[in-house]
């Protein structure tokens, strides 16, 4: 029982570290994505994006709650994808918790009308956390020489 506290411990905690992910919505019978800012909310097992209600996000959200957010660190060879449910909320006051110097790109300030919450609750996820790009390359390398597999780093499925 330990180790899933442990890996459900490592999913926010690399969710917190990296930061951006691309967010994939279903429109149509077509998937898409674009990077989205998270704002990581773990004891409420939630993850907020703040959205404008001009986007598509709004409507292929209502259509197909099915949502999965993708986080990579290339760099840090870091990585997370989270599967979960999706829903829009205009709560005037979470959107002031959640302003920040990201949000200023988009809107002159959190009292902007057009801006919503996109509030994504995980069900599963699973990540990826290896040492190193320079470490990886040794391993991967060794491996090949040696025809056994590369201890990559940990990798694991978590229920959230």
């Amino acid at each position: 029982m330990a180790h899933l506290d442990n890996d459900n411990t490592k999913v926010w905690e690399l969710v917190k570290k990296i930061g951006f992910c691309m967010l994939t919505t279903q429109s149509g019978t077509d998937l898409r994505a674009r990077p989205m800012s998270a704002y990581s909310e773990r004891d409420e097992n939630a993850l907020y994006f703040l959205t404008d209600v001009a986007s598509h996000k709004d409507e292929e959200v209502a259509r197909h709650p099915n949502v999965c957010l993708a986080f990579a660190d290339s760099k840090g060879q870091k990585y997370v994808s989270i599967s979960g449910t999706a829903e829009i909320q205009n709560d005037r006051e979470k959107i002031r918790d959640l302003w920040a110097t990201p949000a200023k790109a988009w809107w002159d300030n959190p009292e902007d009308p057009s801006i919503r919450i996109l509030k994504v609750t995980p069900s599963s996820a699973e990540y990826w956390d290896s040492p190193g790009t320079i470490i990886s390359y040794v391993k991967m390398a060794a491996a090949a020489v040696s025809s056994a597999r590369p201890d990559m780093g940990d990798n694991a499925k978590v229920e959230m």
